[in-house]
């Protein structure tokens, strides 16, 4: 009898219908593929054992001019820092404004001003909402400059964990975010007040911000009908993004210092950490798609799961969304909060090596990538911890899996028998394997197994469409590749 190689492209599918996905894969959790092949992502484990207050939203991590290494990690109302001991240190600036731990929707009765549209019409989407508190922070040196978007102050932190961090002399107040150039300046995004400025210090001077001749301090005020939302180093220039587009800033010294270009419209940021920085650029989560910033030019990314993510999200609660790069498996992966959550709950990842997308689930709210460290640490919202993650095969309650669309059997004219699985994996017994079949695509499904994929396992199943599913069985570093099903035709009914 025949044999049907399930030689499946790497990468999920999930736009369009069901049937629309055959032959491809369409769900997973905690699966990547690499070099082509599927295996499962690593666990987690504990980094810091102690909690912070509230949720972290933000971190940042670096190492000082003593090859110390620092993690700092910003919730609504409160900075912390940890040393290498993983010893939590409370630097929050006395007097800090307190924001919000989740976004508040304004659209409603009384988030805008009186009479703007007609009575009993519902108010278009606005920005009025507020958004969830992030922090913003980079590196002066081997120092920690830190913005909460909720108060607005720029605060440097010298080392000293008996101190708390300290409002950085002279800085505009009231900005959105901050970001250190290449060149040395310190940037202040949406900088006193003003959502759309950006005002520059002195190069090699955060204290002097008053522009003169005498120094290269400076402003500019994007040309936008957005608002700025973040700010990322990228191919020698400071990319900023906001609401609506994208624009850079060049060096280009006295008397104006730096020149601003729009380089993309219709491409806005969905969130003040929805971007991450790449060999290839930088890659962000747009309101409906996903962007990528290369060679002087912004260009919408094709994603294969675009449609299952945005109709999966939580809309009001998009502020929340975080990117961070994984360099080791050449991945980029956005958390976000689905739409039953109110928290980051659910990943998408894309391979920008391979060019494939992959979903799951996993609650995180703050994330950065391994070099300090060996690991990725990322924070999460239920018991406010910091982890390593990409280490042993530790995943709480969670499971690794991935599914199939419905594969076709023979032309889809007749009912196939599968009498055969032939598995192929590398390490025999440590993935098992069900199997799905329907004779229309909107028919009751009808599910055997699961099997232990360790030799070939006798089947009896008919059907025009089979759907694979393969979850692990003995958690550790498993590899799945084609297997085959042994396949004979049936009659037309």
């Amino acid at each position: 009898m025949p044999l049907l190689p399930l030689d499946i492209p790497a990468g999920i599918y999930r736009n369009g219908t069901d049937l629309q996905s055959q032959g491809r894969w369409r769900d997973s959790n905690l699966v990547r593929w690499h070099d082509g092949t599927m295996q499962p992502i690593q666990g987690w484990r504990i980094r810091s054992a102690t909690a912070t207050a509230n949720i972290p939203r933000s971190l940042k991590i670096w190492i000082d001019n003593s090859n110390n290494r620092w993690i700092a990690a910003g919730t609504f109302q409160n900075l912390y820092v940890y040393n290498d001991d993983s010893a939590q240190y409370n630097i929050t600036p006395s007097n800090l404004t307190a924001g919000s731990e989740t976004a508040v929707d304004s659209t409603s009765f009384g988030g805008g001003s009186y009479g703007n549209d007609p009575y009993g019409e519902p108010r278009p989407e606005s920005t009025l909402g507020v958004p969830a508190t992030t922090w913003s922070m980079d590196q002066w040196g081997q120092y920690l400059l830190a913005c909460s978007n909720a108060d607005g102050k720029i605060y440097e932190w010298q080392l000293n964990t008996s101190t708390i961090a300290a409002v950085l002399s002279n800085a505009p107040t009231g900005n959105t975010a901050i970001m250190v150039t290449d060149e040395r300046f310190v940037f202040a995004l949406g900088a006193g007040g003003n959502p759309r400025k950006i005002q520059w210090s002195d190069r090699e001077n955060n204290n002097l911000w008053a522009a003169a001749a005498t120094n290269e301090a400076g402003s500019i005020e994007l040309q936008t009908s957005g608002v700025i939302q973040c700010g990322v180093r990228v191919q020698n220039q400071a990319l900023i993004l906001t609401t609506t587009d994208a624009h850079t800033a060049t060096y280009s010294g006295p008397p104006y210092v730096y020149g601003v270009e729009r380089v993309g419209t219709s491409c806005g940021c969905v969130s003040a950490q929805g971007v991450a920085v790449v060999d290839m650029g930088a890659v962000w989560m747009g309101r409906e798609s996903f962007f990528v910033y290369s060679g002087g030019t912004v260009q919408e990314l094709a994603s294969d799961v675009s449609d299952y993510i945005y109709s999966d999200i939580n809309v009001a609660q998009m502020s929340k969304i975080v990117a961070v790069s994984n360099a080791k498996f050449s991945e980029i992966r956005w958390f976000y909060p689905s739409a039953e959550s109110t928290e980051n709950n659910r990943y998408v990842a894309f391979n920008y090596q391979e060019n494939t997308w992959t979903i799951g689930q996993i609650a995180r709210t703050a994330a950065a990538d391994a070099g300090v460290y060996r690991y990725p640490i990322y924070a999460s919202p239920t018991d406010k911890k910091l982890y390593e993650h990409e280490v042993g095969f530790n995943y709480d309650t969670l499971t690794p899996f991935a599914e199939t669309g419905p594969i076709i059997l023979g032309t889809g004219d007749n009912v196939m028998s599968v009498t055969q699985l032939i598995p192929d994996e590398r390490n025999q017994g440590d993935v098992k394997a069900t199997l799905k079949t329907r004779f229309y695509p909107n028919d009751t499904e009808r599910s055997y197994g699961p099997f232990t994929m360790t030799n070939p396992v006798s089947l009896r199943l008919t059907g025009r469409q089979v759907r694979l599913r393969i979850d692990t069985f003995v958690p550790g570093d498993w590899r799945v590749g084609i297997n085959r099903l042994e396949v004979k035709a049936g009659g037309n009914r």
